[in-house]
């Protein structure tokens, strides 16, 4: 084994102290192994999808908005290769034509329920609350097709992006067109849009001259949200500008899943080129916000904002898109 100094500088990182550690010289080493081993994923189709560059980029931040318990920082240098993005989160006739083809029955569909927000079903439906979060309820019937419950339908929907979808049936989605999850890594750096280090896609302002720019909620969370962006629901997954890579939708309306096991420090001794995640966890990561971020709750709206999910979740207000290698 290399000494630890020697791998911390191959890897571009600082020595985070002056006495070594072999634990951490051993996670970094991992690490670096699975950036290495990772499998490219080039048979889908390109059609939809936006060429990054890559190169180096500041992800993270330090900033007093975020949330440091979710592991945000530290700022730092990460490094990545070229790959393609979809331009906008997968949509409802996306995932219906991959439905048709395979005949794929997803999680909430075979769970025979899904969480919907409160203020969108009728008041019958209101009867099972999330516990410390009775804004969500489990409500019967709810899945892809049926976003607020049996009796609502995508039919006039298409264009909006898929919710419902868990972890698990976005991987198998992917798996049928060809492609795969975004890393966080690569999520991130194409959701700044080539700025470097901004709160949002488009800068630091959150409304530049009075504009939305993406559907949050405003007003009172979560009793009253005064619509004031158009929305007070998830939104067609164009309905707002693009950010600087022609992304659409890559903040709020709908969290998107990554590919990556979250951890709130792992980062901190990973490598910093082509970064793929920890190796295993309980949470996958989500990123990108939704409908139902405010600044009072979760102003997780932010381009470096992070949380999580366990990989068999499904709500309203989670969708994906997907990356492929070059």
């Amino acid at each position: 084994m290399k000494p630890e100094f020697q791998l911390f500088a191959d890897a571009g990182l600082p020595h985070p102290c002056c006495v070594p550690s072999r634990q951490r010289a051993a996670k970094l080493e991992e690490s670096r192994r699975d950036s290495a081993s990772r499998e490219p994923v080039t048979s889908g189709s390109a059609e939809g999808m936006t060429r990054l560059d890559g190169g180096t980029f500041l992800m993270g931040t330090d900033t007093d908005e975020g949330f440091p318990a979710d592991g945000e920082g530290p700022v730092r240098d990460v490094t990545l290769d070229p790959f393609l993005i979809d331009a906008g989160p997968v949509t409802n006739d996306q995932f219906h034509e991959f439905v048709r083809a395979t005949g794929y029955a997803t999680e909430a569909d075979r769970f025979g329920w899904s969480f919907v927000f409160r203020g969108h079903i009728p008041p019958e439906l209101i009867d099972r609350h999330v516990p410390d979060l009775n804004w969500w309820c489990k409500v019967n019937g709810a899945a892809w097709r049926h976003p607020e419950g049996p009796d609502t339908h995508i039919e006039s929907r298409g264009d909006y992006p898929v919710v419902h979808v868990s972890w698990n049936d976005a991987v198998a989605y992917c798996a049928w067109a060809g492609k795969r999850l975004p890393r966080e890594a690569e999520w991130e750096y194409a959701a700044r849009g080539g700025l470097e280090q901004r709160l949002y896609p488009w800068g630091d302002e959150l409304t530049p001259d009075g504009r939305h720019l993406c559907n949050i909620w405003q007003g009172d969370f979560p009793d009253h949200d005064t619509g004031e962006d158009g929305y007070t629901a998830p939104a067609p997954a164009r309905a707002f500008p693009p950010n600087g890579y022609e992304l659409y939708g890559i903040t709020g309306n709908t969290w998107e899943w990554c590919a990556d096991w979250f951890h709130p420090s792992w980062h901190v001794t990973a490598t910093r080129v082509n970064p793929v995640g920890p190796s295993s966890g309980s949470a996958k990561l989500m990123k990108g916000g939704s409908y139902l971020c405010h600044r009072s709750y979760c102003n997780r709206y932010r381009v470096a904002a992070r949380t999580s999910n366990t990989p068999d979740s499904s709500t309203t207000n989670i969708g994906f898109r997907c990356v492929r290698d070059i």
